[in-house]
Formats: structure tokens, sequence, C-alpha cells
């Protein structure tokens, strides 16, 4: 996006000296080896540490195990509190009752666990799921507490992912706070009207008010890009703030997935 240059500066230096910018709500403010990575170096380690981590056999117990406490080193060197790391991990929880409910509807072979027949492949499916799921999810949020949102999109744009998955995110960044401020003021609105939702009957006018603020954020939208047009967009963020990737970089993140496919081909070649 081609804008003022001294607005640009003004927006790179608020964001990385006092340390949050638009969409950094989930960014951890620390000095570590870890926050001080290019976001670029990060992304292609954590990808590829999850893509070895679901090529791992699901019987080798022990593998999961050591990925888990290699992630959990890095969430230490990061200096991320545990606690904190614990109660994002609860979004999981819809992938954790999915897990558990598939040794009850799996197939033959059977096996008797205090009492109750479970399906053996449904058991080890649901602990695939919950060990890879729990990894991926521990290493995204590492990701996110340790890499700046405007940071992350400009590693993404970086390693060479299309310009318009790129332009998407951006913009969902930026107006996300924008839509969610509209929503909030039009839930007080409905308030101080003596609304209160409690049952199906009002469902239509909750369905009226997401439409209403549909219809506004749409139009908001298309302003937004004619100005941007007017102005001389053309399809490129530009950001003057370029971080400097050196080969140490590199070789600091790439230990992970390293020591990931270590663990992976002694997995499939024990199995």
């Amino acid at each position: 996006m081609i804008i003022d240059s001294q607005r640009v500066t003004l927006d790179t230096k608020s964001a990385h000296v006092h340390g949050h910018g638009v969409g950094d709500h989930l960014y951890v403010h620390e000095h570590s080896i870890v926050h001080d990575l290019p976001a670029q170096v990060k992304v292609v380690a954590a990808i590829s540490f999850i893509f070895i981590v679901v090529l791992t056999p699901v019987h080798a117990v022990w593998a999961f195990a050591l990925y888990l406490t290699l992630m959990f080193l890095v969430v230490g060197l990061a200096k991320l509190h545990f606690p904190l790391v614990l109660r994002r991990m609860l979004i999981e929880i819809p992938f954790v009752i999915f897990a558990v409910l598939m040794p009850f509807f799996g197939s033959a072979p059977r096996i008797e666990v205090l009492g109750i027949s479970l399906s053996e492949a449904g058991l080890w499916a649901a602990f695939g799921i919950l060990a890879k799921g729990t990894i991926g999810v521990v290493t995204s949020i590492t990701l996110a507490a340790t890499t700046r949102a405007r940071d992350l999109l400009q590693g993404l744009e970086a390693i060479r992912v299309p310009a318009v998955l790129i332009q998407i995110a951006t913009f969902m960044l930026r107006y996300s706070a924008v839509v969610t401020n509209d929503l909030a003021r039009m839930k007080v609105a409905r308030e101080s009207r003596g609304f209160s939702a409690t049952g199906i009957k009002h469902w239509k006018v909750l369905a009226h008010s997401a439409g209403a603020l549909f219809i506004r954020s749409y139009e908001r939208g298309e302003r937004v890009h004619l100005a941007m047009l007017a102005r001389g967009y053309s399809g490129t963020i530009i950001d003057l703030y370029k971080p400097n990737v050196v080969r140490r970089d590199w070789l600091i993140a790439l230990i992970l997935p390293v020591l990931a496919i270590l663990i992976m081909t002694i997995a499939w070649v024990t199995l």
C-alpha cells in the first residue's frame, strides 16, 4: 500500500518501540532468543515442525512425548509463563471432545477398559488427534506470543505466500477491532432500549443486528478500498521496517525441525 512515508515511519516506530500494534493482543512482550528471531525464520521452523509431527506414526508414543518436551523447552526459552500457555490451549477443547468420543464409535477389534467396550482403532485415532493437535496448538501459541502480527505478515510475504492472502489477513487484522467495536456499540444500543436475549423469540432481532453489521462492514470496506485506490494503492503493502536475516537465525530456528526429523526417522525405523 503506497501511503505517506512519514505515517508509515511513525506507525513502524510505534509498533516496535511500544511493543504493541494492531492485532497484537496475543503477543507477549519479552526479550528472548525466540522473540529476536525474524518472523519468516520462525514461520518456516514452526510449519516444518508441525508437518513432521503429523507424519510421525501414531503408535510411537515416546516420539510425541519428546516433541512436547521440545516445545515446552522452546516456551521456556521464550520466557513465556506456562499458565498463560495452558490457558490459551483451552481452544483445543472441541478437538478433545471429538477425540474422547472416537473410542466409543470406532470399528472392531474392541477391548475392555474399566468394564467399558472401546474400539482399539478408535483409541489410537483419539490419541493421534490429541497428541498431534496439542503439539500443533502449543507451536502456534508460541509463534503468536513471540511474533507481532505486523512482523508475521511481513514474514509470510518474505517466504512468497500469495499476495492476495497477505492482503486479506492484513485487512482482517486491521478492521477486526473496528467490527468488534461496532458489535459492542450495537449491543449497548439494544440493551439501552430494554432488549435482553433470553430465548428463541429474540433470535430475529439478533439476526437483523448481524445483517446490519455485515452491510455496514461491507460498505466501509468499499469506501476504504476506493480511498486506497485514490492514493495509489496497487496491491502491495510497503513497510519501511525490514528485519535483517542472517545465517545464524536460520541455524538457531532449524534446530527444532532437525531434531524432530531425527525423532520421526527413529520412530519409523523402529516401528
